[in-house]
Order: C-alpha cells, then sequence, then structure tokens
C-alpha cells in the first residue's frame, strides 16, 4: 500500500521514489501513483505542506525556533481584526508571517447578497486561498532568542525583505508589528 497524504485543499498525493540521471534515488509526490511507489517516509525525511498546500518530501533538520516562539506570533495574528487572512510558519531559522490574496470568499457573498455555512466558508478558503509572505522574524541569536523582523517591500526597484526595526525578543516584535499588517503604517515601516 503506497504512503498517501491529504493536503489542507483535499487533494491526495502519492509518496513515489524515481532514479535521477545519475542514479541517485529522489523522491517526490505525485497526485497519482508513478515510477515506485513508496510504502513508507523513508528514514531522515519528514512530509512538509506549504502554506499553499503545496506537499514535498524534505530532510529531517533540528529545529532551530520553538513552538513557543511561534505560538506567540500566532496569538497575536488571532487578536488582529482581520486574523483570518494571515498565517504563520516555520522555515529554518524564521518566523513567516503569509497574508491571502485576491478577495475574500464570505465578501464575495455579501456583495452578491448570499450567505454560506460556516464549514462551506471555511473549505472554499482552505481550497483556494493562496498565500503570500509578507513578514518574517529571523533568529539572529540562538543564545539570548533574538529576532530580527523584516518586511516585504512592494517597490518595484527593490521587491526584496527589508528590515524595519531593531532585534529583539519575538513576543514584543510580534505584538508590535502584527497588529499594523494591513494598514497604511505598515508599509511606512522601515
Amino acid at each position: 500500500m503506497p504512503f498517501t497524504y491529504t493536503n489542507r485543499k483535499g487533494s491526495t498525493y502519492y509518496l513515489c521514489q524515481a532514479a535521477t540521471k545519475t542514479g541517485k534515488t529522489r523522491y517526490f509526490f505525485a497526485r497519482e501513483p508513478k515510477a515506485t511507489p513508496v510504502e513508507k517516509v523513508p528514514a531522515g525525511y519528514q512530509v512538509e505542506e506549504s502554506v499553499n498546500g503545496v506537499v514535498s518530501l524534505v530532510k529531517t533538520h533540528p529545529q532551530l525556533i520553538s513552538a513557543e516562539e511561534l505560538a506567540s506570533v500566532e496569538a497575536e495574528l488571532k487578536k488582529h481584526p482581520q486574523g483570518q487572512k494571515y498565517r504563520a510558519t516555520i522555515k529554518k531559522d524564521q518566523i513567516v508571517v503569509y497574508e491571502s490574496q485576491g478577495s475574500d470568499f464570505d465578501e464575495i457573498l455579501a456583495q452578491m447578497g448570499w450567505t454560506a455555512s460556516e464549514s462551506l466558508s471555511h473549505n472554499f478558503k482552505e481550497r483556494y486561498t493562496q498565500y503570500s509572505p509578507i513578514m518574517r522574524f529571523i533568529l539572529d541569536d540562538n543564545k539570548g532568542r533574538t529576532f530580527i523582523p523584516q518586511r516585504w517591500c512592494f517597490r518595484g526597484s527593490i521587491d526584496d525583505w527589508i528590515n524595519v526595526r531593531g532585534s529583539g525578543k519575538i513576543d514584543l516584535l510580534a505584538e508590535t508589528l502584527i497588529p499594523i499588517l494591513g494598514t497604511d503604517e505598515f508599509f511606512e515601516l522601515y
């Protein structure tokens, strides 16, 4: 029985393996079983799903960011008036905050004079919402547990991450920076 994984969008993926041109084993996920199906996740690997539902097999690495540090960012996102538009994940030595792109499903229905059940609305959002990174907190000092906050710069000549403050503790940075997501003040951060 091949190993399968169902992502947040409800799509099922099969873990497969094939040989590269040099003869090395390559693992990948596919919507249909291809090459040689694999029955279990190989030792030293783990399944990872991106905020946009992309499933991949990655080598296992030591976790540099604690669950408590991610939880402090997520707690501030829940307090945000539009918190449902944001997600936070860990990427190596960073906590990355993503913002949903495009129109909100509930807003579109409201404009048409319709309403949807909470479960339908949630399922639709999970299936069709795409997210883009907008802010990140990079681990600066492992012993002192300080982070450097950055935001994505949308100027055509830059299109890159820019530092927005000096380094600090994640809970204090999240408390001051998360509330200004989605406001004009966010774009004034340098």
